[in-house]
């Protein structure tokens, strides 16, 4: 007779010893990838320095000397960016109490505008993210307030010293040498209160956007007196409800808005399973083959540099204003030095899942066009000369394999999806936001 028992246990040891081996391997897989990711990234850099939050530090976060950072001023900034109250110096009054920083900068699309220009006074409309955003037929090209160049996101933006595609906001660092273009009269003026890129944009922006820091409005709101009262007890009632003090707790907010949930962040801090397989091998070609780590550096992978890569301005049918020279020449429009032409920043590229326009004229619409474009590296701006091109502007020889994966750990891998807890739930003035006109507030769903 047949021992059939004994059969069977020693097929389940043999079911077991296979199974238990194939799990070996797949951690042993897993396990490699992480370590080769680790050795590559400790060729050109270290985990630890591509951390946006070390230790998951609030106070591990760039600040400027001149505005340091403290919760109550990020509290104060929160409500202050998203504040359509403050769009009390419009052109026209269909614009008073519509518009915010966030109008152009929502988490929705990233801390971008969800479209080609971002649009303040005289924008219309929101749609999902942003994309439906248009001007409002009641105003023309000289009275709306619209970019002529894509709004850059403020997303890890402690991680830069000067701030917009061609630098030209901070008094300090990079823009060192750079004083006789802070032009009296003009927004670049800013530059001489010596702030860093942060705060003098919010305190220029302030200006250009339309808004307007009313002292006795802000006293008359229980909330917001005693928001400004905290973030700055040792400063003269006389000056506490100002532009200055209010736009500096909005670049302190600004600086704490940082992708510090994205997987790659997690992998970085030690959950090795946060990212896929084939995320962590688009990593390996992000700091290995592709070598995007020499412009994406830093922890925003944003870098502090300018590069010349023949990417087209804005431009096409739906277009509004034109753009103009200094604009178009980036860099070079803001220092006057020819071998400045045509570069531009190191924009993030942090959370570009889902945004149809990239590149400083929005000519791309998604993350692989920009990433074959740079691959094959042949220039679509027919008025930027050859002889500019950056000296890394080169072809990568990726196949689409890599490219491929080089989407993923861009698209999924570097996607915070929690961007929302930058987001105030309501106003302390009742508004609605990140805009307030009529076709917004529907869009919205805001009363």
């Amino acid at each position: 007779m047949k021992n059939y028992g004994f059969a069977s246990a020693a097929l389940l040891i043999v079911f077991l010893m296979i199974s238990c081996n194939s799990d070996n391997s797949d951690y042993n897989e897993v396990s490699v990838i992480d370590e080769e990711l680790k050795d590559q990234i400790n060729l050109v850099s270290s985990l630890r320095a591509l951390q946006l939050l070390k230790d998951n530090a609030l106070a591990t976060i760039p600040q400027d000397p001149k505005n340091p950072i403290t919760q109550a001023k990020i509290d104060l900034g929160k409500l202050l960016f998203h504040e359509t109250g403050l769009a009390l110096n419009p052109k026209q009054n269909e614009g008073l109490n519509t518009y915010s920083c966030a109008s152009c900068h929502h988490a929705k699309a990233g801390f971008q505008s969800g479209m080609k220009q971002g649009i303040g006074e005289g924008g219309i409309g929101f749609g999902a993210i942003g994309e439906a955003r248009r001007m409002n037929t009641l105003y023309d090209n000289e009275t709306v307030d619209i970019q002529p160049i894509r709004s850059p996101s403020i997303l890890n933006s402690a991680f830069q010293d000067v701030m917009l595609w061609n630098g030209q906001f901070g008094g300090t660092k990079t823009n060192a040498g750079t004083q006789s273009e802070w032009t009296v009269g003009t927004p670049k003026e800013t530059n001489t209160l010596g702030f860093e890129g942060v705060e003098t944009q919010a305190l220029a922006g302030s200006d250009v956007h339309r808004l307007k820091f009313d002292p006795i409005m802000i006293k008359a709101n229980a909330t917001y007196k005693m928001l400004f009262d905290e973030a700055y007890p040792n400063i003269n009632e006389n000056e506490r409800y100002t532009k200055l003090y209010g736009a500096l707790a909005i670049a302190a907010y600004e600086r704490t808005v940082v992708a510090s949930e994205a997987p790659f962040q997690k992998w970085l801090q030690g959950e090795e399973n946060a990212m896929s397989n084939e995320e962590k091998k688009g990593a390996q070609v992000f700091f290995g083959k592709g070598k995007c780590y020499s412009c994406h550096s830093g922890p925003g992978l944003n870098g502090m540099e300018f590069h010349a890569l023949g990417m087209a301005d804005l431009n096409g049918p739906s277009v509004i204003g034109s753009v103009d020279d200094n604009t178009k020449k980036g860099r070079g429009g803001f220092t006057k030095d020819p071998q400045d032409n045509y570069k531009f920043k190191t924009p993030t590229i942090y959370n570009l899942k889902g945004l149809k326009f990239l590149g400083h004229g929005g000519s791309f619409s998604s993350i692989k066009e920009v990433i074959e474009y740079k691959n094959n590296a042949v220039k679509e701006n027919n008025e930027v000369p050859i002889n500019s091109l950056s000296d890394q502007f080169i072809p990568l020889g990726l196949s689409e394999e890599e490219i491929d994966q080089l989407v993923a750990f861009i698209e999924n891998g570097l996607y915070d999806a929690n961007l929302e807890r930058y987001v105030p739930d309501s106003l302390p003035t009742g508004q609605c936001f990140p805009n307030a006109d009529a076709e917004s507030k529907v869009d919205m769903g805001c009363n």
